[in-house]
């Protein structure tokens, strides 16, 4: 297959993956608390809010809350009305009076006192749950979010009062990050108390305000202006009963009185303080001044964003398979931070992106194709290290990898190298007188044996050339001893012939001695030839000087040179032959030894 075509296809595969995946929510809980961090971020408030707290307080001068009657909430309402000149312009009572309560007397005093307000909004509350339909074309549909139940506050006070509800929806992970702005009840749009006071606020100020966008079943994002205790000024609904708060402290207010104490269980979680409880009068507060301030944000189609972040994916993968790590790294950074940069500019201008979809994707992308270039590179050094074990010793190949590549650079370097031929006697003559299989098995068995002494002598097997070797010491890395190494090689190799011989001559009557030339001195190694086709070998006169050793070498016998015997002083025991051997191409007086062991 075409690499680019792989590329393009692994590309597609990839970026299907992480749009699928963000779509699905997988990561919704690591992408929410991004938002958090990055969209909610306290601000300045109008001051026209005010939280009353049904607190610690008043449960300690009054009671539990389940004893109080609802004389109490009224004597508050009552004072909040004592002084015409500062009375409230709204006041939200974030508690449920559904019903009429066994002190008829109360329920009443609640009423009036309500009535002697300008506007007070009382609570309504829906209760959820699922529900199936099965349309006239036989269509089954579930609705999650259907209202089984709805409670209002009793006769007498939803007459002196306006109504809201106060039903909120956690997002999965149990943070509340949406207003539900009204609940459908029989198809009549309820809507939520912090609308409803906003409302009759700028209804009695003139303002003109708008209602947020909303999702399917009335859900809309709220930006939240306040961390908890932000609108709470420590005024307890017993300081208002005692009449011992100033009353121009309320005048022209929104007033917002509702528990304010945990053991009241109404308390939830929110994106501004996430290791923070706020009590649900406070939320209340911080959708009014959001409405008041028509500061809102348009949650982004998840669609349109899965569908970006597919063309994105796609063509990062393209990019970065195609450049180098430090490339990879650099254009990763940069997507990912012009990613956070264009979520924070459009939540300026009003919309809402996932800001952790296009990271966590880049992020995705930079690792796959850093592993995938790093898999390739070991399949290369692997591939490199298997080819060359063909030729040199393990321990070498070890080394060369160690080093890097770079130490077979193409071209050459001129070096000193100890250089080893070794041939078979009389093989041309064998072959005539056998069928091909057999020398085919005979040739394999002696190459076979004379690479492995090359290779357990740490050398470099440069060729074969039909029964003749070739191979050095010294290239491509350095060797201390390479003189030592390609004489004990020659003389393992004599030792093999003789033990093959041994073998073929019981086998097939066939016998096979070698001869062998070693010569030590400086010749061009690296690689040569041409683009498409190269060898690893050595070339210069130490390499056929070496070769005219082996050619003179009578089977079982290894010929060396006078520097190679200097070298290797007394290590070495050699017969001197003097200049009675003629190599071709020396002038007299080379001097040839023939070795006869080896320290």
């Amino acid at each position: 297959m075409n690499r680019q075509f792989k590329i393009a296809i692994n590309g597609v595969i990839l970026a299907a993956i992480m749009a699928l995946a963000a779509y699905l929510g997988v990561f919704f809980r690591i992408d929410q608390w991004a938002a958090d961090a990055l969209y909610q971020n306290p601000r300045a408030t109008s001051g026209k809010i005010m939280v009353v707290g049904i607190d610690e307080k008043a449960l300690e001068e009054l009671g539990p809350f389940q004893t109080w009657t609802r004389d109490n909430v009224a004597a508050a309402l009552e004072y909040l009305a004592s002084d015409p000149d500062n009375m409230p312009a709204v006041v939200a009572i974030d508690t449920l009076y559904s019903g009429e309560s066994d002190n008829g007397e109360a329920d009443e005093h609640l009423a009036r006192a309500a009535a002697s307000l300008p506007c007070v909004i009382t609570a309504d509350m829906a209760q959820f749950g699922t529900t199936g339909t099965l349309s006239d074309d036989g269509t089954y549909s579930i609705n999650n979010y259907s209202v089984l139940g709805f409670e209002e506050p009793y006769s007498a006070l939803k007459d002196a009062t306006v109504q809201g509800h106060i039903n909120a929806m956690n997002d999965v992970d149990g943070i509340l990050r949406h207003g539900l702005l009204y609940v459908d009840v029989n198809g009549e749009k309820i809507y939520s108390m912090a609308a409803m006071a906003a409302t009759e606020y700028a209804k009695s100020h003139n303002m003109d305000i708008t209602m947020p966008d909303t999702g399917s079943i009335g859900q809309y994002s709220v930006a939240y202006y306040g961390n908890p205790g932000t609108y709470y000024e420590g005024i307890s609904l017993v300081d208002l009963i005692n009449g011992e708060i100033d009353t121009s402290a309320f005048r022209d207010k929104i007033i917002f009185i509702g528990p304010y104490t945990s053991g009241l269980l109404d308390s939830v979680y929110t994106p501004i303080a996430r290791g923070e409880q706020m009590y649900g009068v406070e939320f209340q507060a911080n959708c009014v001044e959001m409405i008041l301030d028509g500061n809102y944000r348009r949650e982004v189609s998840d669609v349109l964003q899965v569908v970006i972040l597919l063309i994105i994916i796609f063509l990062l993968y393209l990019v970065l398979s195609r450049t180098g790590f430090l490339s990879s790294t650099l254009v990763a950074l940069a997507a990912v931070a012009v990613s956070a940069g264009a979520s924070f500019l459009f939540y300026q201008k009003g919309w809402l992106l996932h800001p952790l979809w296009i990271p966590i994707g880049v992020v995705a992308v930079y690792v796959i194709t850093t592993l995938s270039r790093y898999l390739a590179a070991l399949r290369e050094k692997q591939r490199v290290q298997n080819t060359f074990q063909r030729y040199v010793s393990p321990e070498i190949v070890a080394d060369i990898l160690k080093e890097g590549t770079d130490s077979l650079g193409l071209g050459g370097k001129l070096t000193d190298i100890a250089v080893l031929f070794v041939d078979v006697r009389g093989f041309t003559t064998m072959s005539e007188r056998l069928d091909p299989e057999t020398v085919v098995k005979i040739l394999n068995r002696y190459l076979g044996m004379t690479s492995e002494c090359i290779a357990n002598n740490k050398g470099t097997l440069d060729k074969f050339v039909g029964d003749a070797t070739m191979a050095f010491w010294g290239a491509p890395l350095p060797d201390d001893d390479a003189v030592y190494h390609a004489v004990r090689t020659a003389l393992d190799i004599v030792a093999g012939s003789e033990r093959v011989s041994a073998e073929l001559s019981e086998e097939i009557g066939e016998e096979l001695h070698v001869g062998v030339g070693v010569h030590y001195g400086p010749a061009v190694v690296g690689n040569i030839g041409a683009e498409r086709h190269m060898d690893y070998t050595a070339i210069g006169d130490t390499v056929n000087t070496a070769a005219r050793l082996e050619a003179n070498a009578p089977g079982s016998t290894v010929y060396v040179s006078r520097t190679v015997c200097d070298i290797l002083g007394d290590r070495i025991t050699a017969t001197s032959l003097g200049d009675t051997v003629k190599l071709k191409g020396k002038a007299d007086g080379f001097e040839v030894l023939k070795v006869e062991s080896l320290k």
